[in-house]
């Protein structure tokens, strides 16, 4: 085993003489001045394929919880407390996220300034995060993107872990819970396609619209996207008292223009929170949200990519990871007309108060501008999207979707570690049935990534286009 002190000399510093990360060959043994640990065994990413991280936001936060411990504990007051990790690539890139991330949230640090460490002196470099499908990976998140991505997200309050509910988060982000999961709190929610019925089909939890609608309800979800082919009537959610709307795109492909630009227009028209999803509210999904993440928080499309895959591991895939990139600056400068005509509303809101009380000169030029501010925005009232694409052998084979639903449901029933704890389900048995499961699923290789409708008199169908106004959400 490496001596102690060259240990510290090659470790990447966060507190000085205080807290440290190092790489080791050797599990090292803790001494009177230095305290090791390592959470390689105990916070696991669960891969769909070849992805590896980064960790999601719950083993985030239970990582956080526990070094808080260490640095206030009594025992460990004048000791070096050093997290470890090997050489394993994987392991150690989920490693470095864990304590660069923990030094953003509660040392302060920017994303350069908890990433410098350690990439100084001869540390060899990261190995970047890929995305969840099952061909090459064709574009590298890195370290770094997930840094900013979070640090990101903590400027825009999307999460604070003095309030974060972990157990919540772990109990619905579960196939059998609902598989759900909040990206942008209060305005986005991703979660699994309903089904026309819940049961268990094949090993398999499927779940009906009623049995989101009491955590719908409480938590201000008004409005429900869905992206894949009809699959239950969209009325079981309209009759309850629920906007729905169909933009369907093929499952594992990018959005229309037209589509990008109505599933905008929507989310800044609705009334609560949006509820997203396809089949298995991971690609399609995450590829919409990240677009109107780009143009009202203006994040890139690599810390959008990031923050997804944080909050629902899995999310964007394929060549939905380019076409965030090359949609970046259109969505920026969109957000920026936006912002701009949204504070020329105000304006010439207060400013017609103001004429109405002192004079009418100015009737004739705030009329032109209501007029011009119609033009802009025009009215998609009576426009409907349609989709009328050939029947192929796809529709009836199982979809990228498909898979990633099975590969989910087969990696989270795995042993939890005991570090963990268990979870408390029945505080969440009103809104989610908690049903038991049975057999397992046996993967298999790809067939098709197609999504496309199945025969019978659904198809072609009319999807329901929002209409346009003038008055937004603060989102």
């Amino acid at each position: 085993m490496a001596d102690e002190n060259d240990i510290i000399g090659s470790a990447s510093e966060f507190i000085k003489d205080r807290l440290y990360f190092a790489t080791l060959r050797t599990k090292p043994r803790s001494t009177a001045h230095t305290h090791y640990f390592c959470v390689d065994d105990e916070l696991v990413y669960e891969n769909f394929y070849a992805d590896f991280g980064p960790l999601n936001l719950a083993q985030l936060y239970r990582y956080c919880c526990k070094l808080n411990k260490k640095l206030k504990s009594f025992s460990l007051a004048k000791k070096r407390i050093i997290h470890y990790t090997s050489f394993d690539a994987r392991k150690r890139a989920n490693a470095a996220f864990l304590i660069s991330a923990y030094a953003i949230i509660y040392l302060k640090k920017t994303p350069e300034e908890a990433y410098r460490p350690l990439v100084a002196g001869s540390n060899p470099p990261f190995l970047p995060f890929r995305d969840a499908s099952f061909g090459a990976c064709t574009y590298n998140l890195t370290l770094l993107d997930c840094l900013h991505g979070l640090n990101k997200a903590l400027a825009n309050g999307f999460f604070n872990f003095e309030t974060f509910d972990v157990d919540e988060y772990e109990h619905y982000e579960k196939v059998e819970n609902g598989d759900f999961n909040w990206i942008v709190p209060n305005k986005f929610l991703a979660f699994c396609g309903p089904h026309p019925k819940t049961k268990i089909e094949n090993g398999y939890p499927l779940h009906a619209p009623e049995a989101y609608f009491p955590y719908f309800r409480k938590h201000n979800v008004t409005t429900i996207v869905r992206l894949n082919k009809k699959i239950y009537d969209a009325r079981r959610f309209t009759d309850a008292g629920f906007d729905h709307y169909d933009l369907f795109f093929i499952d594992g492909s990018t959005p229309s223009d037209n589509i990008v630009r109505q599933f905008i227009e929507l989310s800044e028209n609705a009334e609560g929170a949006v509820a997203v999803h396809c089949k298995a509210g991971l690609g399609r999904t995450g590829t919409l949200i990240a677009c109107y993440m780009m143009k009202h928080y203006k994040f890139t499309a690599a810390e959008c990519i990031a923050w997804c895959r944080i909050c629902r591991p899995g999310s964007i895939i394929g060549p939905q990871q380019n076409f965030l990139e090359e949609k970046q600056s259109l969505m920026w400068m969109q957000g920026d007309l936006y912002r701009a005509r949204t504070k020329d509303d105000r304006r010439r809101e207060r400013h017609h108060s103001v004429s109405k009380i002192l004079t009418a000169v100015d009737d004739m030029r705030i009329q032109d501008a209501i007029e011009l501010e119609k033009c802009d925005y025009g009215s998609d009232e009576n426009d409907e999207f349609m989709y009328s694409g050939p029947l192929t052998r796809g529709s009836m084979l199982e979809t990228q979707g498909d898979k990633l639903n099975q590969m989910k449901l087969l990696r989270q029933h795995h042993t939890r570690s005991a570090t963990t704890g268990a979870l408390g389900s029945s505080r969440y048995d009103d809104y989610i049935d908690n049903r038991p499961y049975s057999k397992d699923y046996k993967s298999n290789l790809y067939k098709t990534s197609d999504d496309l409708a199945s025969t019978g008199s659904d198809w072609p169908y009319k999807f329901r286009s929002s209409t346009i106004s003038s008055s937004y959400s603060k989102y």
